[in-house]
């Protein structure tokens, strides 16, 4: 077996245990997207650029299968959906209470680090509820 043979198959086993301890069964389809998701640095995807990337190594999976894993992967705590304009929805790989940079021509977020914005005022929730976290966006253009 050749080196980036045995590189890839480490990293399936990385993403197979991963999925495995999020109690998802790996499936070709979890394993193909968690190899793209969880391979490397921290990532904001959409559904599209992810089904693109996918298609790209050439794995067939459906944009529909791309939505619904994704939304497992969230459910099983391994990604965080940011609702944007209430139109598109990013995955972020990183998991943390952390906010966003919006570079609004291109639409690519990225990471403001840990704790460099604080949040004021933040109403009492209701009773039998807490908050979560609080998403901040801050919305960039070029100059």
């Amino acid at each position: 077996m050749s080196v980036p043979d045995l590189e890839r198959q480490s990293a399936d086993q990385d993403v197979s245990q991963l999925l495995r301890t999020a109690g998802l069964r790996p499936t070709r389809q979890r394993l193909a997207l968690g190899g793209l998701l969880f391979g490397g640095d921290d990532r904001h995807v959409t559904a599209e650029q992810l089904h693109a990337e996918v298609s790209g190594v050439g794995e067939h999976v459906s944009l529909a299968t791309v939505y619904n894993t994704l939304h497992q992967f969230k459910k099983a705590g391994l990604l965080r959906e940011l609702a944007i304009d209430g139109s598109k929805a990013y995955f972020d790989t990183n998991t943390s209470n952390h906010s966003h940079f919006l570079l609004e021509s291109s639409g690519t977020l990225m990471d403001i680090p840990g704790d460099t914005i604080t949040v004021a005022g933040v109403p009492e929730p209701p009773e039998g509820m807490r908050v979560t976290h609080v998403d901040v966006v801050v919305r960039l253009e070029k100059i």
